[in-house]
This record gives C-alpha cells, structure tokens and sequence, in this order.
C-alpha cells in the first residue's frame, strides 16, 4: 500500500473511530453531556485532533445522522428487486424494524433525537432533508404502485406514507425505550420483546389486507 493511501486509511478510521465514540456517549449520556474533550478521551486522541475533522459536535451528530440514513437506504433498496409492490411494502416495514433491532444507537439519533434536525434548520436551504427524503420517497413509490394495483383506494399517498412510518416508529420507539418491556413484564405475555414487535406488526399488515 502505498503512502498516500495509508495515510487516507489512516484518516478514514479515525473518522470512523471518531463518529463510534460519540455514538456511543451522545446515547449513553446525552447530548448535552457529551463534548468534544469526552469523545476524544474515549478514543485517547487529543480534542486538537477532533477538530481536523469536524469543526464541533453538531458537525459529528449530523455525520451519525447521514451515516445511520445510509445505512437503513442501502437496506431499503435490497428490495428494490421484489416486483410485487405489497409485498415490497410489507419487506419495507420489517426492514425498518430489523435496522432499528441490529442499529438501535444510530435509529436514537436519526428519529430520536432533535438536534441534527436543529442542525439541518440551521445549515440546509429551504429546509431540506436529503437523508430522510431518499428514504420517504422510495416508501411513497412503493405505495403509489400498491394503488396503481387497488391498494389504499381513495387514499393520499403521503398520507398512507406517514401512517405507515408512523406505526412501525411507534413500536420501534417504545421497544428501544423499554416500554414493551415493562409492559410484557406487568401483563405477563408469552412473547418476547422482539417478537410482540414483530407480531404487532403483522397484526398491522393483516388488517390492512382486509381492507383491498
């Protein structure tokens, strides 16, 4: 490997290691507790060094935040190949739940948390949101093409977007801040946190194919 290219692996890891550490603090201790001297202690690098790549942690929170929509895309568009567009819709809702399962620091910062929304209110024109539009957008075509079969008749397609979103957030919001674990616990149930998650789920998709 060559000098040039060790000394970019080099950058590149450290980034890496850089956006790792303040995933971890900004979930474990808050985003108002976490600061630049924190992260770098945690990854034993001098704050100094931090600042080569980012000019202050709302810089960081919003490089989690595109990494983490990067992420849940790539995962979104494996589907891209399932024809159907129902069953494209139904893969979409699992997906969603299974990157929250297997990312739930980065799902905290992409949905959870206010300040890379701040971050975009202060930096982005007219109030954009890249990240978060690719991924919509590819929900709103999914569900455009269920209605060009007879799905969600009458319906608005954001509309049916949001309630889609909304509903597989709801349950991944209370899985990751233990709600569905005190309530299993209080009501005794059968199941497993994960798997009421993904029953109530489909609990959800039964009801909307009884509406075709």
């Amino acid at each position: 490997m060559e000098m040039k290219d060790k000394k970019q692996k080099h950058k590149e890891d450290l980034k890496l290691a850089i956006l790792e550490a303040a995933k971890k603090l900004f979930v474990q201790e808050g985003y108002e507790a976490t600061s630049i001297r924190k992260i770098a202690k945690e990854i034993e690098f001098s704050p100094t060094t931090i600042y080569l790549y980012y000019k202050d942690k709302n810089d960081i929170v919003y490089a989690l935040h595109q990494e983490g929509f990067q992420l849940l895309r790539q995962q979104f568009m494996a589907l891209d190949s399932v024809d159907d567009p129902f069953q494209r819709f139904k893969a979409l809702g699992r997906n969603y739940i299974d990157f929250a399962f297997r990312n739930p620091d980065y799902y905290q910062v992409m949905f959870m948390m206010k300040e890379p929304m701040e971050f975009l209110d202060a930096n982005c024109i007219e109030e954009q949101w890249p990240e978060g539009e690719r991924v919509f957008d590819f929900l709103r075509l999914t569900i455009a093409q269920c209605q060009e079969q007879g799905w969600f008749k009458d319906k608005e397609t954001d509309l049916v977007a949001f309630q889609a979103w909304s509903a597989v957030h709801g349950l991944v919001t209370l899985y990751l801040s233990n709600h569905l674990s005190k309530i299993t616990d209080t009501l005794e149930m059968q199941y497993t946190v994960r798997d009421l998650v993904n029953k109530t789920f489909e609990v959800y998709v039964s009801f909307i194919e009884q509406t075709k």
